[in-house]
């Protein structure tokens, strides 16, 4: 028996082991969509918007229940005292008890539909809360799309330096053949080996740079730093093909349909009309209706005979007419009506911070695409010049200096278009950001 329980041990263990592993199983390369997913499920603001919207549904419940009637109960126990005397100044019990049981219910029939209304004011905040909760996840998608372009980004200076290394290291041996057979001086040399020098300093920080970035982007997810961790590439120059040229009005439109503040904004300005309905439901008379049973016995005895006589029933009905109120209801309807204008200039106000965000959106997607291709024709002529100058280098037809001021011009082009180009990604980004599209690759 205990062999058996030894063995059922160990195999809930291994069980539970598999199962641990396959639930925090992680991808070997992250991709965009992998690490917004992730963040979505760790990131603390996205779990309180979670959570206020399961007390919007608390609320609107209760609210419903509000327009149930109620039902109360209520059981009495009193005492009798005999009457103090003159002669001694006692007071002594006189024996007797009354036990009194009741049962009420009670139900508004009409309040000036303020019932129902706080019911549907309560449906628009449940609402607005969830547009909330999916504005917050907007900002922690955005944020991790902007942080995963980071690491992209670094990881391409990393393999752009790496490789202009190289290349000078390769031109540093071709210079110092050169030079023992006295085809170049030490000066043009030692001007190789300066160059190849900085440029691996130029490494080191580039190589720094992806380690900060993929730093962030972990920070960012909530994920524990991890040295293996390692993002998916994805082709950038075939997302680059594929943008489209926005337009502000169109993409401004869609924007309207999808984008959570406006959604909010509008069922802000519901929220005050209902709020002004329910201010002049205070002028308005209520009615309620009252139910109830009730008995009471002196004695023990009497006890069976008052529950075989049954309850003493009870119903009515109530009217409760408002006359004045101190002006009360007349100073919440008028508060009321000044929320409405606020709630329609706030509404006003979303809409054309959301146009202007679009319109700037638009219009650095226009800049970033008339840079990279700017970027783009400076590198490729820098490239054709250096490759021309290179093979002068090697024939010996051209110095260094002459030769590594064209090398340093094809860098900083290369610099420029890697610039430009992730520029230009992130923008297309934001413009499928507001058009409601999923941030992905």
């Amino acid at each position: 028996m205990k062999r058996m329980s030894t063995k059922l041990f160990h195999t809930m263990a291994a069980l539970l082991w598999v199962v641990s592993v396959s639930v925090h199983a992680q991808p070997e390369q992250w991709t965009l969509t992998d690490c917004i997913g992730y963040a979505l499920e760790q990131n603390i603001q996205v779990r309180k918007a979670d959570v206020s919207v399961s007390l919007g549904e608390l609320n609107l419940q209760q609210a419903k229940d509000n327009m149930l009637p109620s039902l109360s109960a209520s059981l009495g126990e009193n005492l009798g005292l005999q009457r103090m005397t003159a002669s001694t100044g006692e007071v002594s019990w006189d024996g007797s008890s009354r036990t009194s049981a009741s049962l009420s219910s009670g139900l508004t029939l009409f309040n000036g539909f303020q019932l129902r209304n706080r019911v549907r004011l309560a449906a628009l905040d449940q609402r607005s809360l969830q547009y909330s909760a999916d504005q917050t996840r907007e900002s922690v998608s955005l944020s991790i799309m902007s942080g995963y372009l980071q690491v992209l980004y670094a990881e391409e200076q990393v393999a752009n330096s790496r490789n202009q290394a190289e290349a000078t290291r390769e031109e540093l041996a071709l210079a110092g053949e050169r030079m023992s057979l006295g085809a170049i001086s030490n000066s043009d040399y030692l001007q190789v080996k300066t160059q190849l020098a900085s440029e691996e300093a130029t490494l080191a920080t580039a190589e720094n740079n992806l380690k900060m970035a993929r730093l962030n982007l972990m920070q960012l997810m909530e994920y524990p730093v991890d040295e293996s961790f390692e993002t998916a590439r994805p082709d950038i120059d075939a997302v680059i093909s594929s943008i489209p040229i926005a337009d502000a009005s169109a993409v401004y439109e869609e924007a309207l349909r999808v984008k959570p503040q406006v959604q909010i904004a509008t069922l802000n300005r519901e929220s005050a009309a209902l709020d002004l309905e329910i201010a002049r439901g205070g002028f308005f008379p209520s009615v309620s209706v009252n139910a109830g049973m009730s008995t009471g016995f002196t004695q023990a005895a009497e006890m069976g005979s008052q529950l075989k006589n049954g309850f003493s029933p009870s119903l009515g009905l109530t009217a409760s007419i408002p006359i004045f109120r101190n002006n009360q209801n007349r100073v919440a309807v008028s508060r009321a009506q000044y929320g409405i204008t606020t709630a329609e200039l706030d509404e006003l106000n979303t809409r054309n911070q959301l146009r202007k965000e679009v319109e700037q959106a638009v219009l650095d997607t226009e800049s970033a695409r008339l840079s990279y291709l700017a970027a783009l024709n400076r590198y490729e002529a820098s490239l054709e010049t250096y490759s021309v100058s290179e093979e002068k280098f090697k024939l010996g037809a051209m110095n260094s200096v002459d030769f590594l001021i064209q090398k340093t011009n094809l860098t900083a082009a290369e610099s420029n278009l890697l610039q430009a180009k992730y520029e230009m990604v992130y923008s297309h980004k934001i413009i499928d950001f507001y058009r409601g599209v999923p941030l992905s690759f």
